[in-house]
């Protein structure tokens, strides 16, 4: 069942399709808003809150991407479902390289872009909730960093005061699945499944797009990681000490 009060911000110039959208998802309980472009897209997030922002690939004046790469710039961690006439897989891989969560071609099926809206709501809301053992105090200490679970942030202390760093939903979700399993080496399908649950459209690509993203937040050299490295064969490895794990090889 839907959410109560889950809030979708839509972002699309075609007037039929925000809609069509606003209606339908109205009906399965959501509070919608919809906008036709970057500029009342930015004034409307610094007003409201919202639970996913579902952003339409081709606009005027500034696109889909630019808008999804200038959020993340600024810190903004809302859930963003990219939408887009194109289907070449190409443009997918650059939609999560700027920082999208998800990505769905048009034309669509209604009921396919409720089911993604419907798991970014339940991720967003329960991810530190998951079963397994807890750590200490809700978070996990690696390096100079803490993974707050409830709180769903990211800290680094480097001595000179502790700072938050900008996780996406996605990019918390792996994280915290890497972080549960430390040295154990976990293959692409089980990420995906730990992190954002089995069926999950995210591909093998996606996952190597997301697990880029955070070596460049968590390491001093992304292309010599110390806690996020990679198994030949297998997949990645989490590492909170930064010790050399049997079978990972860098990066």
């Amino acid at each position: 069942m839907t959410q109560a009060l889950a809030r979708i911000l839509v972002a699309d110039d075609e007037p039929d399709l925000r809609a069509l959208l606003q209606r339908y998802l109205s009906d399965q309980g959501y509070t919608v808003r919809t906008v036709d472009g970057a500029g009342p897209l930015d004034v409307l997030l610094q007003r409201e809150r919202f639970d996913v922002l579902v952003l339409d690939v081709m606009m005027p004046g500034e696109d889909g991407l630019s808008i999804c790469r200038r959020l993340r710039a600024q810190g903004e961690t809302i859930p963003i479902l990219m939408l887009t006439a194109r289907g070449d897989p190409v443009d997918r891989i650059i939609g999560l390289e700027m920082g999208a969560d998800d990505y769905l071609p048009k034309p669509f099926n209604p009921r396919e872009l409720l089911a993604r809206v419907q798991a970014m709501v339940r991720r967003q809301r329960v991810l530190g909730a998951h079963t397994g053992p807890r750590q200490a105090g809700g978070c996990i200490v690696f390096g100079a960093f803490t993974l707050w679970l409830d709180e769903r942030r990211l800290e680094r202390n480097d001595g000179q005061g502790a700072q938050d760093l900008p996780l996406t939903t996605g990019e918390f979700a792996l994280l915290q699945a890497l972080a549960r399993q430390p040295h154990r080496p976990l293959g692409r399908d089980r990420l995906i499944a730990l992190a954002y649950g089995p069926g999950h459209a995210a591909t093998d690509r996606s996952i190597d797009v997301q697990v880029m993203r955070l070596r460049k937040l968590i390491e001093t050299d992304p292309a010599q990681p110390r806690h996020i490295r990679t198994v030949w064969g297998v997949g990645y490895v989490f590492v909170p000490d930064g010790a050399a794990p049997g079978g990972a090889r860098q990066p």
